[in-house]
């Protein structure tokens, strides 16, 4: 697969570094707007060709895109790549609402492409071992994800300077940026909540710096719980009648542990891999190939937007996109 890169951020060095473990991708192209920062980021990975042209670059002999851009530009890029009959790669959170993803998943179909949404838990082989061991736990009752990092542009926000990453106005929202991991993880677990409470703690300029989700179940409930602007060292609990599962780590896992009743612990083998992103474009790089345009993980990235969407319209958290037709 001969991969082309959108966006040259921090994320997408991390990509290129899981991308040279997997043998079967190539990264062949990078796409920027200024040809300095091309180049930059081409010499810094050794990538053949910087394009400044869009058209052009999804003109070339790329097979698949990742995008890795603020999540406003995630719909319109992903969609003109896979009208180019490109595979798309898009990281997280996949697009601005549900209506968003539903036309990028619309138009994977419509052009025999896959569409697949770069969240790292969706393929770590940590959650799988949850899913293993649940039944030692006794019927579940309550879990709680939880994913709060201090961010590293938060300092400059609170001497006054507003980057991207604070800035609503890109669509952006710890919600979109960090409580995506918990919501994704929730509802990909244990399926669509009944009902959903939504509270938030917003900044000065209205981004929401952290916040939590409630999602009632049948016979349990779920929470999210996460933050941009505090750290937190709590892992995420599995709660059920006979014990609980602790992994430490929801976005990248590092270890798990069961605590039964009578205080008795039980570790899970697991040994966490340094760049997890290596599992998502191993997965990638597989469904492309078998030409997967229907995978699993479609009901996974629309039911994570579901849950969001109505999250955010609880908490009056409104991008510019909601009121595009």
């Amino acid at each position: 697969m001969k991969l082309g890169i959108v966006g040259s951020n921090f994320i997408s060095d991390w990509l290129i570094e899981a991308a040279g473990q997997v043998p079967e991708a190539e990264i062949c192209a990078v796409y920027s707007r200024k040809q300095e920062t091309g180049d930059a980021f081409a010499g810094k990975h050794s990538i053949p060709n910087v394009y400044t042209n869009y058209d052009e670059f999804l003109e070339s002999e790329i097979d698949a895109v990742y995008i890795a851009t603020p999540t406003y530009a995630h719909c319109g890029q992903a969609i003109e790549a896979m009208k180019h009959k490109k595979h798309v790669l898009c990281e997280k959170i996949l697009a601005v609402n549900e209506r968003e993803a539903a036309a990028m998943f619309a138009c994977a179909e419509e052009n025999g492409v896959v569409l697949l949404e770069a969240m790292r838990p969706d393929f770590d082989p940590a959650y799988n071992l949850i899913r293993e061991h649940l039944p030692k736990i006794g019927k579940l009752r309550r879990v709680t994800a939880e994913y709060c990092q201090y961010s590293s542009r938060y300092d400059k926000f609170r001497q006054g300077e507003v980057l991207n990453a604070f800035n609503p106005e890109l669509s952006n929202a710890a919600i979109m940026d960090i409580g995506v991991y918990c919501i994704h993880t929730l509802v990909r677990m244990l399926g669509m909540p009944k009902e959903i409470k939504a509270f938030s703690t917003k900044l000065e300029n209205g981004f929401e710096g952290s916040g939590i989700v409630l999602m009632q179940y049948d016979d349990m409930m779920a929470e999210a719980v996460y933050s941009k602007i505090t750290d937190s060292v709590n892992p995420g609990i599995f709660q059920g009648e006979e014990g609980s599962i602790l992994i430490y780590g929801i976005a990248m896992p590092q270890s798990i542990e069961i605590v039964y009743r009578d205080g008795k612990r039980e570790a899970i083998p697991y040994t966490p891999a340094p760049n997890n992103m290596v599992y998502e474009v191993r997965e990638f790089v597989r469904l492309a190939q078998e030409n997967c345009c229907g995978h699993p993980y479609r009901k996974y990235s629309l039911d994570t937007l579901r849950a969001t969407d109505e999250a955010r319209r609880q908490n009056g958290i409104v991008f510019h996109a909601d009121s595009v037709l």
